[in-house]
């Protein structure tokens, strides 16, 4: 039986637990699909599932590379294919898990997705003109280039704006164009899981908390300490860069924490850019009591269609 169950919403709602708990109870295994979860080391700042978890249900694509390694939308793609072949193989379902929009659709959708190389030199120079013009001033250029792509990047999310330029530079075809889209040919369900946004709010606020307590700042320390640089991107995603700050001195702990929250917060309502609420395709369930129930009923009323067509 081949088909694909993937677990999207945005981030702190339980993507994760509900993950796992589908995969113990239809037999399935996870393809991670957070975009910081793939790096070793980074486990706090991630709220990557912690290894008892992946102990108990196999894991894929995540702890795969070292914060300093370079990785992209196309990168990820043929490994999560390959994974949910291998899952599909061995008579198990497979269960996407994730947050990360480029990701999700990359694979569901079958995006053609440009090979341009990562530039450095290109990169550094509009890295410079972006402390001339600012992030706006780039992405301004992008919405010259090409609106469509432009309209799936927010305006201060800099590193996607220069990967958008760079492919324009170096094919002379649209980013928007070249992810050409080819459907998969087995059944998918996509389940959303979503919640009122003061109560989204009030989930990330408090395990930002939980973050901190469990020993956030010591995680950022080593990575530091182990010569990873603040420039890198992935030491400059939302939580690792506010607990540099503190660390460098430049703000309290309080006021870092407060950061990670407003910009959490404004992260999780770009994710509802990609994980549209009116999307057909997604089974949207709010968070109640309940949920564990009526995903379980979403599940085996898919798993039984799927067996009868």
């Amino acid at each position: 039986m081949r088909c694909l169950v993937a677990i999207v919403g945005p981030t702190a709602v339980g993507k994760s637990k509900s993950g796992i708990r589908i995969a113990k109870q239809f037999n399935g295994e996870i393809i991670n699909a957070d975009s910081r979860q793939i790096y070793k080391l980074m486990d706090i700042g991630t709220a990557k599932p912690s290894l008892e978890d992946r102990n108990v249900v196999p894991h894929h694509i995540v702890d795969i590379i070292y914060p300093d390694q370079p990785y992209s939308v196309a990168l990820y793609q043929h490994p999560a294919y390959e994974a949910i072949d291998s899952i599909q193989q061995r008579g198990k379902l497979p269960v996407m898990v994730g947050g990360s929009g480029q990701y999700i659709w990359s694979v569901i959708e079958g995006w053609t997705i440009p090979q341009a190389e990562p530039d450095r030199t290109y990169r550094e120079s509009m890295e410079d003109r972006a402390r001339l013009v600012g992030s706006t001033g780039l992405y301004s250029e992008l919405e010259g280039i090409d609106p469509e792509a432009a309209r799936k990047i927010q305006p201060n999310n800099l590193r996607r704006i220069i990967r958008a330029l760079e492919i324009y530079h170096q094919t002379g075809v649209k980013p928007s164009e070249l992810q050409i889209k080819k459907s998969l040919s087995y059944p998918i369900l996509i389940i959303g899981i979503t919640v009122d946004r003061p109560e989204l709010y009030s989930l990330i606020d408090t395990r930002t908390d939980e973050m901190i307590a469990a020993g956030f700042v010591d995680e950022v320390k080593m990575l530091l300490s182990s010569g990873y640089s603040p420039e890198l991107p992935a030491m400059s995603s939302i939580g690792y860069r506010q607990i540099i700050e503190h660390i460098n001195d430049k703000v309290s702990l309080y006021e870092a924490v407060q950061k990670i929250k407003y910009e959490t917060h404004r992260f999780a309502r770009g994710q509802y850019a990609w994980f549209r609420l009116r999307d057909s395709r997604i089974s949207w369930l709010n968070i109640d009591d309940a949920i564990g129930d009526k995903i379980n009923y979403t599940i085996e009323t898919f798993l039984t269609n799927v067996r009868q067509s």
